[in-house]
């Protein structure tokens, strides 16, 4: 009797025991947010695409990370310094793990940057001038240029790390050719050194977190987010009714027409400000006809004329009032202010002028007009893309306006496919010779890299861009910026409407960061 008695206060005793160790225990802390598009591909390094790096960059690190405050600071490498005019010496963390337990070291940081050099790559952009990465010992790393490149650091903010022997045990030594659609293990595995990892995902539909143990930045990292749920919902009525409702915490994408009806709300909060990315008209310029237009033998985006008359077509002022809502800058540049290179000058708008618009179409020789396929991706400006649809048709240009996932849109994109098309278009360097290349030098020059899927080419604009790299005086670097744009604007290779404004909403006791460059650092997020 008295041994049962002893063993029942024991079992009594254990399972209070377990209960205080459970009360005492840290609850986890789930943050789930909703956005319109889901990433692409687990691959960092196949397709430099906003929602991709959103998931990607939450598991993988570069070199170097933009904090909140977007200015560059450590990442993987504690410091560095630019040793000669075209080398940069990185001084790696040490003891650092990937999420699989293997060390990290220098050999990685040369495997991942020649992986982002190779032709499937997509982050070609940020590697535009290395000529080489070259391990010096386990923790040191020297990167070298083909000129001088002062932008390198903010560059290696956007090279995610990849382990090699993970990478070659996987057969994943270079990147997924995203624009071919081809499968690889890296498309729905990832190995990073970030602050989570993926625990599973669904496609489109949610990809969920969970904080990495192992991360060597635990303990400075403000946020207190245990699991991070990352759900895709591409419509926007259902992505705003699952924040009333109190499904998700957050949401990336708030469309401009439920932002006052959030701001009523006293259990919501909306952060608004101005995105670094600028939403633009590309035109296939490079082809001898337009395939599914109604003009034959001939492409009318090949007369200036046409461009003046499609810029002069666009209302922008209403495009804001009407359709944003408020939520965008009308503008005549490439980038916004936050860029380095921007320029009040370059920021000139051609003045709205139906009138004159229907006068260069004729000039041109197209009186009535002609009809062309015209393309944009779902999520924040398809509704932008139908109101141009609608501005353009008013001056005879009849653009039948398709609206297609992000995904697909991309890749379409890629494969330079698109007769007439709506991008919007950031600039993670805060640098102006990032959308230079990737955007606006002729393809030949932009290789891999290239985003100009219309094919504007100038000899004289191509020209600059070395001089610009080379230029070591930061105000003489400008001025050839500035004389670059001049040059494309002139010209209209692509037609800049507007900067876009990107309002975030979340419940109260959520506190997070609102961010030029619309990425969201959940290592960052704080819940009460």
């Amino acid at each position: 009797m008295t041994q049962w008695r002893w063993m029942l206060g024991g079992a009594i005793a254990a399972v209070m025991g377990g209960q205080a160790a459970l009360a005492q225990a840290p609850q986890p802390r789930v943050f789930r947010m909703a956005t319109s598009v889901d990433a692409a591909t687990l691959d960092p390094h196949a397709t430099n695409a906003l929602f991709t790096f959103l998931v990607v960059h939450q598991v993988y690190e570069g070199l170097t990370w933009r904090g909140d405050d977007l200015k560059v600071h450590p990442g993987l490498a504690l410091r560095w310094e630019q040793v000669e005019p075209t080398r940069w010496r990185f001084h790696l963390r040490p003891g650092v793990r990937f999420a699989g337990g293997e060390a990290f070291e220098a050999d990685d940081v040369v495997f991942s940057i020649q992986r982002a050099l190779a032709p499937t790559s997509n982050y070609g952009i940020f590697v535009d001038t290395v000529v080489s990465a070259e391990a010096r010992d386990a923790q040191t790393v020297e990167i070298v240029t083909r000129v001088p490149d002062p932008v390198v650091p903010d560059k290696m903010t956007r090279i995610m790390i990849m382990d090699r022997g993970w990478s070659e045990a996987n057969r994943a030594t270079i990147p997924q050719n995203f624009a071919q659609r081809e499968e690889t293990f890296t498309v729905r595995n990832a190995n990073g050194t970030g602050p989570f990892v993926i625990r599973s995902r669904e496609v489109d539909q949610r990809t969920v977190m969970a904080r990495n143990p192992a991360w060597w930045g635990a303990g400075s990292a403000g946020g207190n987010v245990s699991e991070y749920h990352h759900i895709t919902l591409t419509s926007d009525a259902t992505r705003i009714a699952a924040l009333l409702s109190g499904e998700v915490d957050m949401v990336h994408v708030v469309p401009v027409q439920d932002v006052a009806r959030i701001q009523r709300n006293p259990r919501l909060r909306v952060l608004e400000g101005q995105e670094n990315r600028t939403v633009w008209l590309g035109m296939r310029q490079d082809l001898e006809e337009l395939a599914g237009s109604d003009v034959r033998g001939r492409n009318p985006f090949r007369d200036l004329r046409v461009r003046q008359a499609m810029a002069h077509a666009l209302d922008l002022d209403a495009l804001r009032r009407t359709t944003l809502r408020g939520q965008g800058v009308p503008t005549g540049s490439m980038w916004t202010q936050y860029v380095n290179g921007w320029s009040q000058d370059a920021d000139t708008r051609t003045p709205y002028n139906p009138d004159r618009a229907r006068a260069l179409l004729a000039e041109a020789g197209y009186p009535n007009g002609f009809s062309v396929p015209f393309e944009c991706p779902t999520g924040t400006y398809d509704e932008a893309c139908q109101a141009v649809a609608g501005m353009l048709a008013r001056v005879g240009i009849r653009a039948t306006l398709t609206i297609q996932p992000n995904a697909v849109f991309s890749q379409r994109v890629r494969r330079q496919e698109p007769m007439l098309y709506g991008l919007s278009w950031g600039v993670p360097t805060f640098d102006a010779s990032y959308t230079l290349r990737a955007v606006m030098a002729s393809r030949s020059v932009g290789g891999a890299a290239t985003w100009n899927a219309g094919g504007w080419s100038n000899a004289e604009f191509d020209a600059l861009l070395p001089r610009i790299d080379s230029e070591q005086d930061p105000e003489a670097r400008r001025g050839l910026i500035r004389q670059a744009h001049a040059l494309h604007n002139a010209q209209l290779g692509h037609i800049p409407m507007y900067h876009m404004m990107i309002p975030w909403a979340h419940r109260t006791g959520v506190t997070v960061a609102h961010r030029a460059d619309n990425q969201v650092q959940v290592r960052e997020i704080r819940l009460d």
